[in-house]
């Protein structure tokens, strides 16, 4: 069985990192590794949550993998919380990664032009290193414009301007990069008339192609959508699926968590009902 190791933190309450990447990688078949970089009561969207740092458990916990000889399909890190732990991703990439190994990394710190609390433009580049270690990134447009240091757009751009993003964002040292969140307000002659949708662009470097897919905009925005496409996304392409396949199902699947959960008058806001799609993932595998 193909073993993915996922690096993010625990949140014990609140659909999102761990608690999201573990479920959904193992029901795609694929046996889960982890490294909890700290543990929450609740995820941040709450008020008045506990946290305790295990940064200082990473190195151990890798140490003793290497003496075991435990090797990984696939690396796949998401929220990271400190510097420290941008440089110990570092290290862990060059310890267990190689030519056998898929490394992809979400660079989860921002949305809707912001970055999230506690975090800096610093720390931003500082997350450009760790992605050029990788070789697929699933950057949204803001985490994008963080990394790059350009002015976020959250509308008027065209289909040459994400193409010119896509490329700064694979010179950066990526293979491929998926880029989330696109919304286009014009016919794009390229793609057609996708107004109304939202999507991905995503870049192969090594071909020098575009490709892209769009879909229906939800009524309502969920925390942890990111942390789901990231996880289907990294299960899909282990699991042979190709590049496009892998991140359409990963879109498609986030749809489908949203539209369970929009089916309860009284659903919740801290997460989407992932688990009641988990049939759907596995039939479209």
């Amino acid at each position: 069985m193909k073993r993915i190791v996922t690096i993010q933190d625990v949140s014990c309450v609140g659909k999102c990192s761990l608690t999201v990447a573990l479920p959904i990688i193992s029901a795609m078949g694929v046996e889960t590794a982890i490294i909890p970089t700290a543990v929450l009561s609740t995820h941040t969207m709450f008020n008045g949550f506990t946290f305790r740092d295990l940064t200082s458990d990473i190195t151990p916990i890798c140490e003793h993998w290497k003496k075991e000889n435990i090797q990984f399909s696939a690396i796949y890190t998401g929220y990271l919380g400190s510097f420290e732990q941008l440089d110990l991703m570092k290290k862990l990439i060059d310890d267990f990664g190689g030519k056998e190994t898929l490394t992809i990394v979400d660079p989860c710190m921002a949305d809707n032009g912001k970055l999230y609390p506690g975090f800096t433009q610093e720390f931003a580049f500082a997350m450009k290193d760790l992605c050029s270690k990788a070789d697929i990134i699933v950057p949204n447009m803001t985490e994008a414009s963080f990394m790059l240091g350009i002015p976020y757009k959250a509308s008027g751009y065209d289909l040459s301007y994400i193409k010119d993003l896509l490329r700064q964002l694979a010179n950066i040292g990526a293979k491929k990069v998926v880029l989330k969140g696109i919304e286009f307000a014009e016919v794009q002659p390229e793609i057609g008339d996708v107004k109304g949708k939202i999507g991905i662009i995503a870049y192969d470097k090594e071909s020098d192609s575009f490709s892209w897919y769009f879909h229906e905009k939800m009524s309502q925005s969920f925390h942890g959508t990111g942390d789901i496409f990231a996880s289907v996304f990294t299960g899909a392409m282990v699991r042979g699926k190709s590049f496009k396949e892998s991140y359409s199902l990963a879109a498609n699947f986030v749809v489908e968590s949203i539209k369970a959960t929009l089916a309860h008058d009284d659903h919740n806001t801290y997460g989407v009902d992932f688990e009641t799609a988990i049939p759907y993932l596995v039939k479209n595998l």
